[in-house]
């Protein structure tokens, strides 16, 4: 298995989803990569043609809507992303990767969401 920079990949990642760029996004998946999705029902999306199908819809969302980081950590299988849409709409996604240095698949999941600020302390 060849060394490459797992947390440079999920950054290309965010990178793609701000700018709405779906090519870039796909291109970052391995042949036979996957999403399980997990945000309204489960449902799993294998391969390019099935990729498309489900991030095009959504980047067209997070680049109008706004994307941002909140977190990300190395963990033992690969990399842990939390991101929000919108400011508000936090989902936490989980990255697996193959020895060719792409995005093997993706778990993403409701995080749990920040409370209102009403300017408590």
């Amino acid at each position: 298995m060849r060394d490459f920079d797992q947390m440079g990949l999920v950054i290309d990642w965010v990178d793609a989803c701000r700018r709405g760029d779906l090519a870039t996004l796909l291109d970052l998946y391995a042949e036979d990569g996957q999403v399980e999705c997990s945000c309204n029902g489960t449902h799993l999306y294998r391969g390019r043609r099935e990729l498309e199908t489900y991030w095009g819809p959504r980047l067209a969302a997070f680049s109008s809507a706004g994307f941002g980081l909140e977190e990300i950590n190395p963990v033992p299988d690969g990399v842990d992303l939390e991101y929000s849409v919108a400011g508000e709409l936090r989902i936490r996604a989980t990255f697996r990767f193959g020895p060719e240095g792409k995005i093997h698949s993706t778990l993403c999941e409701p995080a749990r969401q920040s409370p209102p600020d009403h300017g408590c302390c």
